[in-house]
Formats: structure tokens, sequence, C-alpha cells
């Protein structure tokens, strides 16, 4: 504000008045103020209008809304509702024009599903003072950003000791995105898991992709091609597991007498799929009330424990593993 008064010719005061919305100002002095607020990407602080901001969180996601994606706004409407807060829902920004944007509108936090934001726009959101927390983030962002999400590497290393258990030793992973946080540490459970039995993990059995029956069916294609296909697939997330089972069963396989199939996220379809999808539980819906919460904790200047906080996952078996 100060920078701005010296470039207007101002008093800081003055410049108050401007952003507070005071009407005891020239209209010429205002326009030339506002212009170099704008231009110096001034952010009005959320905490200077605490007591007039409605009670209204923003929620950005990119993309479709997804089952595993519905889930999660399912669970951060029901924290919503039982907080009597109001819901925004957008799609994630960039910069700081977007940060204003966000912050002029009054919203009291930002929750963001899975979003992977620019560097430029974290920093606006910071110096807005604008409460922040991702949801299940791809990349977990730097130290001082709050996300929630869950036991992945855990998750990873249940599924694949299931399958172990069940006599299986050619097991793959077909995953999400190589350089995906979730992704990297589910793959890391299953890494631990098969070291830990010494069952060898075969280069040609991991494979990157990305979180979507498309790249399942695809890369069940893939192994399914090998001379030496595996027994058993652990698949990144349940859209990639029905990939997988209905590439299997155009090929004349069954599931699971032929090929066991563990999906992860536990979300709509692993209970409709054909046969019913044994699966790791990300608890989707609990994660997106902590979230909620969390964002409202921060609004109300909380200090937390911790700026990241992982919920348990688990292992649901159905039906499409059986023994080798």
């Amino acid at each position: 504000m100060a920078a701005v008064a010296r470039a207007a010719g101002v008093s800081v005061a003055t410049v108050s008045k401007v952003v507070n919305g005071r009407s005891d100002v020239a209209p010429e002095t205002r326009a030339r103020v506002q212009e170099l607020l704008h231009r110096h990407d001034y952010v009005t602080p959320v905490v200077r209008r605490a007591e007039s901001a409605p009670s209204t969180i923003e929620v950005q996601f990119a993309g479709d809304i997804r089952p595993y994606v519905a889930e999660a706004l399912g669970g951060i409407v029901d924290a919503a509702a039982e907080a009597g807060i109001a819901l925004v829902v957008s799609q994630p920004g960039s910069g700081a024009r977007a940060a204003r944007g966000v912050v002029s509108a009054g919203r009291r936090a930002l929750v963001a599903v899975t979003s992977v934001y620019t560097p430029a726009y974290l920093d606006a959101l910071t110096q807005a003072g604008l409460p922040l927390v991702v949801l299940d983030p791809l990349h977990l962002p730097h130290s001082d950003v709050n996300s929630v999400g869950s036991t992945n590497f855990a998750g990873g290393f249940a599924a694949t000791q299931h399958l172990l258990r069940l006599g299986h030793r050619r097991i793959a992973y077909l995953g999400g995105p190589a350089d995906a946080g979730a992704n990297q540490a589910r793959v890391h459970g299953y890494r631990a898991a098969m070291e830990a039995e010494k069952a060898p993990v075969r280069g040609e059995y991991v494979r990157p992709g990305e979180f979507t029956y498309q790249s399942g069916v695809r890369g069940a294609g893939a192994l399914l091609d090998l001379a030496t296909p595996p027994t058993a697939v652990f698949a990144g997330n349940d859209e990639i597991a029905l990939g997988i089972i209905e590439t299997a069963r155009g090929r004349g396989l069954r599931v699971p007498e032929n090929l066991s199939v563990v999906g992860f996220d536990d979300t709509l379809l692993a209970r409709m799929a054909s046969p019913p999808l044994t699966t790791v539980r990300q608890p989707l819906r609990e994660m997106g009330g902590v979230a909620l919460r969390t964002a409202l904790r921060l609004a109300d200047g909380e200090k937390l424990e911790s700026h990241h906080v992982e919920l348990a996952t688990e292992l649901v078996v159905r039906a499409s593993t059986a023994p080798l």
C-alpha cells in the first residue's frame, strides 16, 4: 500500500480508503489508485473483511466429475451443510489476477480437489491470506500448503500382499502418472510387499499411465501381450481396474479365474463392477469432510498440528481376486 501511495502521490490512508470502498475520495484519485493497485497485483487481505465476508467456501477442481471426484465432493458438501457454509464450485485459476478474483468475491477459504496450482497462484493466495487446503493432491505442495490425503503406501502394500497371499508371484502394477505423488506411493507399497516376499519385480510389469478407464484398457493389452503375462494386476485406481477387466474379457480370460485384479479408491464403480471389485478403500467422503473442516479452522485463525493429514486406507475383498 505504501508503494502504491508513493506512485499515486497520495497518502497511505487515501489508498486504504480506496481499498475499502470508502466514498470520500475524489473520482480522479480513486481511478489513479485503482489502476496502480491493479498494476502492483495488490490483493486485499481476507482478514480485513473477515467480519463482512459471507460464509462461503470455494471448491476448485479441474477436469470431469468422475466417480472419484464425486465421492470427494459429496464429503465436502455434507461437511459444509453441517457447518452452515455455502459452497461455490469452480475451475482452478493461475496467477495473481485469479487469486484476486477469489479474494474479492469474499470467500472464507479455498478447497482444491487434486488440483495442481502454479507457484504464482499459490504465492498470490498466500499473500492474500486466503486459507487453502488441497484434497488428495496429485503432487504434494510445498511444506506450508495444507493438504489432506490417505495412506497410499500402506494401501499399495496391502493390495499386493493380498495377491501374494493368494499364491500369485507374477503381479503387475498398472498405475497413474509416473510423477504423481499418490501413484509413486502406491507403486512403492507394491514394490515393498513384493520385496518382503522375495517375489521378483519385472520391469515390464510396472507401467505408469493415467487414472482413466482407457488407460486401463491400453495398459492391460500391453501386459497380456507379454510372453509371460501376469496372473494378477494391482491397478492404481478403480477406473483402471475396470479397463483391465474389460480387456481380459475381450480376450476370453475370466476374472478372477484367469486373472486377479485389485483396484484403488472403492468408488461406486467398484461395487457395481462385474465381478465386484476387490479394492483399497480410500475414504474419499471422509477426506472431503476433513478438508472442509480444516479450511474453516484456518479461516478462524486456528493453528494446525500438521500441514499434511493422511486418513487410513483399507483393503476391501470382493470377487475379482482368487487363489492362483
